[in-house]
This record gives C-alpha cells, structure tokens and sequence, in this order.
C-alpha cells in the first residue's frame, strides 16, 4: 500500500518577485562603483582600488542573481516538475568564482604596490566618498539579508552577505588608508589589501560550499532535521513507526520523504487520515516543505528490508 503526498505549495513560488531587490543591489552597485572609483583617482590608494574591484563583482553577481531568479521563479512545468529552485545555486556559486577572481586581482595590485610604494592623495576626501559608499552598501545588504531570510532565498541571502563583508573591507579600507596619512608607512597600504583578498577568499569558499551543497541535494541543516524527528518520534507512542527518511534543499524549497509503517489491518481509509495530519504537522514545522509519505504494513517483512534509495 502506497500513498504519495505534496505539500509545501504555501512556498516561495506564490509570493511575490524578488526581482526587484536585486535591481536594488544592482543600483547599489553602479554607485558604490562610481564612488570608490573617484576615491581611488583622488588618493592612488590600491586599498581603495581593491574595495572599488569588489564592487565590480558585486555587479556581476546582481546581474547574474537577477537571471537565476528570473528562472528559478518560474513555475514547474512538463520538463521540471520539481520546479526551477535549484537556479538560485547557479547564481551564488558564480558570485563564489567572481570573488575568488577578484581576491587575485587585488593581491596581484598589492604586491606590485608593496614593491613599489607610492604616496597617497587627497586623503581625506577619498576615505568621505569611501565611508558614504560604505553606508550604502550596509543599508542595501540588510533590507537583502532580511529578505532573504524570509523569502528563503539563498540568491539574496549571498548578495546580502557580499555586500555585508564589502561594508567590513571598505571600513578596514578606511582604517588603513588613515594610518598612512598618520605615519607615513606606505607599506600599511598593499598589506591591508592583501588582508582584504583573504578575506574576500574566505567568503567566496562559504559561497562556493554552500551552493556545491544545494546542487549535491545536501540534506536539510541539522536543527530542520530535529524539528523534523520531534514530530515523527510523538507518533511513535501512538504505535506507529517509520524509516528511510530523507531530506533535501533545492533553493527556496525543501523536499521529505520518508516510509510510515501502521498497522496493516488498517484501512486505506484510516492510514491516509493518519499521513494527512503527519503532513500538516511537518508543514507547521517547516512551512516550504513538499512531504512525500509512502505506507506500509507494520508486520510485513518486506516493509523492513526496501530502505535503500535504489531498492
């Protein structure tokens, strides 16, 4: 006896588009490129050139974030009955690989710079065109995060943490680009770049994991499996029991199946009520999930032994 169940249409693909936060990052962008530029013609430092560089990859990465999103919002179709979610992994793994491209170009501008120190310009008014640029990207990268934490969208989610880190480096930036008016010490400049590309390497790797995870069908983070566990063991003191529970993310969505075992004089009748509430539960639990239950009778031996993902 089998019964297969969907939930989750309470997901992402009925809300509204998030296309129109990315074109805010894209604003945001063209901006921050605008004025870090100018930041970097007045002062020559290659700590601003560098901060002016990240900015160049978090254009490229809105643009690519506003075409995943165009894919991935679309509905399921014929060819895709999963829907297109799993787009959105496509677009933080290349934003993973701009930033990685970007922390060499900027290592390479550093170690030129650090062999041939050169006197900064007009620093005061670059590090005031910096630090506005900076307050830009921080309120742009939180109106993302927080959208992007309620949409579930990991497409926002690495827009708003590049950003976020952008913040981190322009201040670092500013920080170091100060002390070499103050002491004079032109080699502080290519070395805080330096620090600034390994910090950029670091989130490129974050971004990088977590989408080669998406597109592996990396099973739900550990707390959504206990909360999924919690419901399943309260229905074990009711005499029914499971396995073969699996998890899976793709992109905004979240995907269980797993076997539930109940009596096998029950009738189909009773058991499909049974899976119905278990449904709603796990629902409850994890609103964006789409739960496909499979029944089975409690005393057969063959329900035991068909665990296996190729059974």
């Amino acid at each position: 006896m089998a019964a297969g169940a969907v939930g989750g249409d309470n997901g992402r693909m009925s809300s509204p588009s998030l296309k129109p936060y990315v074109w805010l990052s894209i604003a945001a962008a063209l901006a921050t490129i605008a004025l870090k530029a100018v930041a970097w013609l007045l002062t020559g430092s290659v700590g601003l050139l560098s901060d002016a560089l990240e900015s160049l990859v978090n254009l490229a990465g809105a643009c690519m974030a506003l075409a995943m999103l165009s894919i991935a919002e679309q509905p399921e179709d014929e060819g895709h009955r999963f829907g297109h979610g799993k787009a959105e992994y496509f677009s933080s793994g290349f934003e993973g690989l701009l930033i990685l491209f970007a922390a060499i170009a900027i290592a390479i501008a550093a170690g030129e710079r650090l062999l041939n120190p050169q006197p900064l310009e007009a620093v005061g008014v670059g590090l005031t065109v910096s630090a506005i640029a900076a307050m830009i990207n921080l309120i742009v990268g939180r109106v993302l995060l927080l959208a992007g934490r309620r949409h579930r969208s990991i497409t926002l989610e690495a827009d708003a943490r590049h950003l976020l880190t952008d913040v981190w480096t322009s201040l670092g930036v500013v920080v170091g680009v100060g002390a070499v008016a103050l002491s004079g010490w032109l080699w502080l400049d290519p070395i805080l770049a330096l620090l600034v590309a390994g910090n950029i390497v670091w989130t490129a790797w974050q971004l990088l994991r977590r989408s080669a995870n998406g597109l592996m069908d990396g099973s739900l983070p550990r707390e959504q499996q206990a909360q999924v566990l919690r419901v399943l063991e309260g229905y074990r003191s009711q005499g029914i029991d499971y396995h073969a529970l699996r998890s899976r993310e793709a992109g905004a969505r979240s995907f269980i199946s797993l076997h539930v075992l109940v009596p096998g004089a029950w009738t189909v009748a009773r058991a499909h009520q049974l899976v119905e509430g278990l449904e709603s539960e796990l629902r409850q639990e994890l609103p964006h999930a789409s739960v496909f239950v499979h029944i089975e009778p409690r005393e057969d031996p063959a329900s035991h032994q068909d665990l296996g993902l190729d059974r």
